[in-house]
C-alpha cells in the first residue's frame, strides 16, 4: 500500500440510480464515519458491532445532505481485510459526490483505481488471479464469461497453480537435500522417476493453454466479420442480429462503405459483429478503400459470416471472397431465401471447392518450382493429396436464412455454438484460462519444464534440474502474485474501476 490512509470512493455509477455507494477503507474509516453521521439516537458507529446496518443522516457540519443506511464490516472480515463503511444514498450525480467530498474533508483519501481490490490481495484475501476475476466479472457481457470469472473468484486456478507448484518445490527440496547429504539419500534412479512427474504437470500446463482460445472468445467476444456482395443484405442482417435499425440499409449498391461495429450477445454468446463494404472492383476511391478495409478485417476475424444474395447468380466477387474464407473458420448464409433462390448449397459448395483446388493446385506448382531450385526433401512433396480427403475435413456450414422473416437465425446460433465451443458451453469443474498474462506465464513455465526433461534425457546432473524447477515455480508464482514484482502488480490494478 501506498501509505496507511483510509481510502473513500464512490462504488456505483455515477448517474440517476435509486441507490448510489460509497465505500471507505483503512483503520479510521469508524472514526471518519463517526464525524459525519447522525442517528436519532446519537449512537457512534465506532462503537457498533461489526457486520450491522445503520439507519441515520450524513451531514456538512449541520446540514444534512442525505438520508442514509451505513454498513460496518471490521478487519479482517471484509473484502480488503481491512475496517470497511458503506454508505448507502440515493443515487443522484450531486448526492454521491457530495459525501464522497465530506469524507474526504473529514480525513480520508481518494482511492486509486482499483485500491480496495489490490488492499484485498496485500492483505491476503485474495491472490491475484482471484483480484483479476473480480475485474472480468465487473466486465463479463455474457453468461459465460461470468461463470468463468466466478470459478476463477472462488479459486479454480489459484488451485491448481498452487498444486503444481508443491509438487516442484517438493521435488526442488528433494534434490538439494540429496546433494548435502549424499551419504544418507541416493539419487539412484531419480530421473526417471522426475520425468514422469515432469510429463504429467507438463500435460496439466498444455491442458491449461488449451483452454484459452474458448477463455478468450467467452470474454472478449468472437470477432465477426460480416462480408458479400454489394446488396446481399449484410447490413440487414446485422440490424436483424442486433434487432434495431443500426446500418443504413438502400437498395443502392455500395452504401456502406466504412467498418461499422456493434457487440452482440446472441444465445448467450458475444460476438463483436462487423458490418463492411460489399466486395467488388470499384473506380470509386472512397468504395475501394472501405472493400480494402473489409479484406483487411476478414484476415483478422475469428468468424467470417459470407452473406449471399441466393436470388443472383455468383459471379466474380463471389469467387474472390471464397478465396478469403478459405482456411478461416466461416458460416455461409445464403440471404434473401424467400425469393426464387438461384444459388443453392450444392452449387456454393462446388464454388468452393473449385476455388480451393485453383489454390492447392497454385501452392503444388510453387512447391515443385522451389524443389527445383533446392534439391533434396522430395519426400516432402506429397503430389497424391486427395482433394475429396480435403473436402470431407472443411467444415463449411451453409444455411439459409431470410432477413425479412428472420429464418435461418435458430440454425445459425446452433453452428456457432458448435464451432467455436463443441456444442458445450457448461463450464462444470472445469478450468479456463482467459487472461493473456496467465497464458504467458504458463507457457514459459512449460518451457522450463521440457528443459528439465531435456537435462534428465541428456544424464546431466541433479543440480541441473532444480535451476530450470525453480524457474517454472517461479513463472506460476507470477499468476498468484506470490512472485511478482511490486510495479507489474500496480500496472495491473490500475486498470480497474475507482470504486472496486
Amino acid at each position: 500500500m501506498r501509505d496507511g490512509a483510509t481510502i473513500a470512493a464512490i462504488s456505483t455509477a455515477v448517474s440517476i440510480a435509486g441507490i448510489g455507494i460509497v465505500r471507505m477503507s483503512g483503520s479510521e474509516s469508524f472514526f471518519i464515519a463517526d464525524r459525519v453521521y447522525r442517528s436519532k439516537g446519537e449512537k457512534k458507529l465506532s462503537e457498533q458491532k461489526s457486520h450491522t446496518i445503520h439507519y441515520g443522516y450524513i451531514m456538512d457540519q449541520e446540514e444534512t445532505v442525505d438520508e442514509v443506511l451505513v454498513m460496518l464490516m471490521r478487519g479482517p472480515r471484509s473484502f480488503t481485510g481491512e475496517d470497511t463503511v458503506e454508505i448507502n444514498c440515493h443515487g443522484g450525480v450531486y448526492v454521491v459526490r457530495k459525501i464522497l467530498e465530506i469524507l474526504i474533508e473529514n480525513g480520508a483519501r481518494p482511492a486509486e483505481p482499483g485500491e480496495f481490490t489490490k488492499r484485498a490481495f496485500l492483505n491476503g484475501r485474495l491472490d491475484l488471479s482471484q483480484a483479476e476475476a473480480v475485474g472480468d466479472l465487473i466486465a463479463a457481457q455474457n453468461q459465460y464469461a461470468l461463470q468463468s470469472s466466478i470459478s476463477q473468484l472462488k479459486g479454480s486456478i489459484k488451485n491448481e497453480i498452487n498444486d503444481i507448484r508443491n509438487i516442484i518445490i517438493y521435488h526442488t527440496a528433494f534434490i538439494e537435500t540429496a546433494l548435502d547429504d549424499p551419504e544418507h539419500i541416493s539419487v539412484d534412479g531419480y530421473g526417471e522417476e522426475l520425468r514422469r512427474v515432469v510429463e504429467d504437470m507438463s500435460t496439466r500446463i498444455r491442458r491449461l493453454l488449451e483452454s484459452f482460445d474458448n477463455g478468450r472468445l467467452m470474454k472478449e467476444g468472437i470477432r465477426t466479420v460480416i462480408l458479400g456482395r454489394p446488396n446481399a443484405g449484410k447490413s440487414s442482417l446485422m440490424n436483424v442480429l442486433l434487432g434495431e435499425d443500426r446500418a443504413i440499409v438502400t437498395d443502392i449498391a455500395g452504401t456502406t462503405r466504412d467498418v461499422l461495429e456493434e457487440h452482440l450477445n446472441l444465445s448467450g454468446i458475444s460476438l463483436n459483429i462487423m458490418d463492411t463494404a460489399g466486395i467488388r472492383e470499384t473506380k470509386d476511391i472512397v468504395e475501394k478503400i472501405g472493400v480494402d478495409k473489409a479484406k483487411e478485417q476478414a484476415h483478422q476475424a475469428d468468424l467470417i459470416l459470407y452473406v449471399i444474395d441466393s436470388s443472383k447468380d455468383l459471379d466474380e466477387n463471389d469467387r474472390e471472397i471464397l478465396r478469403l474464407i478459405q482456411g478461416k473458420k466461416a458460416i455461409i448464409l445464403l440471404n434473401k431465401s424467400d425469393l426464387n433462390m438461384k444459388v443453392t448449397k450444392e452449387i456454393v459448395k462446388q464454388a468452393y471447392f473449385s476455388v480451393d483446388e485453383d489454390i492447392h493446385e497454385n501452392l503444388s506448382v510453387a512447391s515443385d518450382m522451389n524443389l527445383l531450385k533446392n534439391e533434396g526433401n522430395y519426400s516432402n512433396l506429397n503430389k497424391d493429396n486427395s482433394n475429396e480427403s480435403e473436402e470431407n475435413d472443411i467444415e463449411l456450414p451453409i444455411i439459409e436464412v431470410s432477413a425479412r422473416n428472420l429464418r435461418g437465425i435458430g440454425e445459425l446460433e446452433d453452428n456457432l455454438k458448435r464451432m467455436f465451443f463443441a456444442g458445450n458451453l457448461s463450464f462444470n469443474d472445469e478450468i479456463c484460462i482467459t487472461n493473456i498474462r496467465h497464458k504467458n506465464e504458463l507457457s514459459e513455465a512449460l518451457e522450463s519444464l521440457e528443459r528439465v526433461k531435456e537435462s534428465i534425457d541428456s544424464g546431466m546432473p541433479e543440480d541441473f534440474y532444480s535451476i530450470d524447477l525453480l524457474d517454472a515455480y517461479e513463472k506460476l508464482g507470477n499468476i498468484t502474485g506470490e512472485t511478482m514484482g511490486e510495479d507489474l502488480v500496480n500496472e495491473i490494478f490500475s486498470k480497474f474501476c475507482m470504486g472496486k
